[in-house]
């Protein structure tokens, strides 16, 4: 599974509804679920962003699929940068 970070920013439609954001927390943990994801951490964050989440999918086929997904419900805007475990650095590093 590949790793990604996806930085997170409400819209205004995201701040008029704030009180229901835990609930569609769950329900995008259970889509991610659904398409063989897996919403790894949450952090509610200061600063730029509004939220942080790392997250696991089988490819950045499914994880740009689910990333328009929920940009679409119109809440957030999204940016998802791909990330690489320590393991994955060390190899990268050692081929150049």
């Amino acid at each position: 599974m590949a790793t990604y970070i996806t930085l997170c920013s409400w819209t205004d439609k995201g701040i008029e509804n704030l009180k229901d954001s835990p609930a569609r927390l769950d329900s995008v943990r259970q889509a991610a679920k659904a398409v063989g994801g897996e919403l790894k951490s949450f952090y509610l964050t200061m600063g730029d962003y509004d939220m942080v989440i790392v997250w696991e999918f089988p490819d950045d086929k499914t994880c740009a699929k689910f990333a328009l997904g929920v940009a679409r419900q119109g809440n957030v805007r999204t940016q998802t940068l791909k990330a690489f475990l320590e393991n994955d650095y060390r190899e990268i590093l050692a081929a150049t």
